[in-house]
């Protein structure tokens, strides 16, 4: 069995159970333009404890199919999103 894959990306999506969407964002250089090009890919990861939030930043890692779609599974949380402070005004 070979190496597998890790990517570090931004979860944009936490409305199914135990599963999350995870934005993967990659640079590359065009070979005749050489221009950066910034593409990136969605993964379906699994988050057995449900911990990740939208907007955290997670390592998700290869791992055998767990359903039709998920083929990740979330690893850790790299950064967790940062929460607005919410005044509350008392009257």
């Amino acid at each position: 069995m070979g190496k597998q894959k890790e990517y570090i990306g931004t979860v944009t999506s936490d409305k199914m159970q135990k599963t999350v969407i995870v934005r993967v964002s990659q640079l590359s250089k065009h070979s005749k333009y050489n221009r950066i090009i910034r593409s990136f890919n969605k993964f379906k990861a699994h988050d057995e404890n449900g911990v990740a939030k939208i907007g955290d930043e997670v390592r998700i890692r290869e791992t055998r199919p767990l359903s039709k779609d998920k083929r990740y599974r979330v690893v850790e949380i790299v950064k967790k999103a940062a929460i607005p402070e919410i005044e509350i005004k008392q009257e």
